[in-house]
């Protein structure tokens, strides 16, 4: 079995897939897959991945069960089968150096890794302006004031324990929300939350599919189960892994 899965949500990807996938082959040194996960059957990605010869790792197109882009990682997800699981969109063609040391971590006994922009290190560069402020002043918010063990809390790129995707529900249904309800959630249980370096560019084929607006009512709602956690948790025989107004946190 491979020991890492790789799930890339693609939309019209084919401009930048093959940089990505020639980035992994150079860098990744341990076995792995690309889980490629689509909408629709004339996405142009495809015919492009079909092409891509002598990989020298396995590329597996699955078709997303429910239009989007949450709905592709998902569905990613659920076709996993690694004990290790990255979502990394199909642009980054500059971090695939740092996959190994991820993986590293996560056997060490870590269930979640954090790639972070904003730690010593880390970069992000040519964000639009309102986006920028937005991420940076959430993460400050939750590193320092919820304390989250992250400086990085809502960065889509993120690799999973398999005991995060077997025992923790998704509740999301937005975007990337699934990655700081994860993230939020294995802080509620004490599980071992871990953070390397890294780098974000704004893409230059493509448009980009974080809609920061339309999205922050429900980044809000884990926000806020970060700081119930922080200041109205009180040890294991309370977690509640329900987010907020489903029920009341347990007392």
């Amino acid at each position: 079995m491979d020991s890492l899965d790789i799930v890339v949500p693609v939309y019209n990807e084919g401009e930048n897939i093959v940089r990505m996938l020639d980035a992994l082959r150079g860098s990744v040194k341990r076995p792995f897959r690309v889980l490629i996960c689509y909408d629709r059957d004339d996405d142009d990605t495809l015919p492009v991945i079909r092409g891509y010869a002598d990989a020298g790792f396995e590329i597996v197109p699955v078709k997303n069960r429910r239009r989007g882009v949450h709905g592709a990682v998902v569905t990613g997800f659920q076709a996993s089968t690694a004990p290790a699981v990255l979502v990394m969109p199909a642009d980054d063609t500059y971090n695939a150096g740092i996959l190994d040391q991820m993986v590293d971590r996560l056997e060490q006994g870590y269930d979640l890794i954090a790639p972070s922009r904003f730690m010593k290190g880390g970069r992000m560069v040519g964000c639009p302006w309102l986006k920028a402020v937005l991420v940076r002043a959430s993460a400050f918010v939750l590193y320092h004031l919820a304390r989250l063990p992250t400086h990085d809390s809502t960065n889509g790129f993120r690799l999973f324990s398999r005991r995060v995707l077997e025992l923790i529900p998704i509740e999301s249904s937005e975007g990337f929300t699934y990655s700081i309800e994860l993230l939020v959630k294995c802080h509620r249980l004490g599980w071992k939350i871990g953070e390397v370096p890294s780098q974000w560019y704004e893409r230059k084929k493509g448009a980009s599919r974080f809609k920061v607006l339309k999205w922050s009512p429900a980044y809000l709602r884990w926000v806020a189960y970060a700081f119930a956690t922080t200041y109205l948790f009180r040890g294991p025989e309370t977690v509640d892994l329900a987010a907020p107004g489903t029920r009341p946190l347990a007392s």
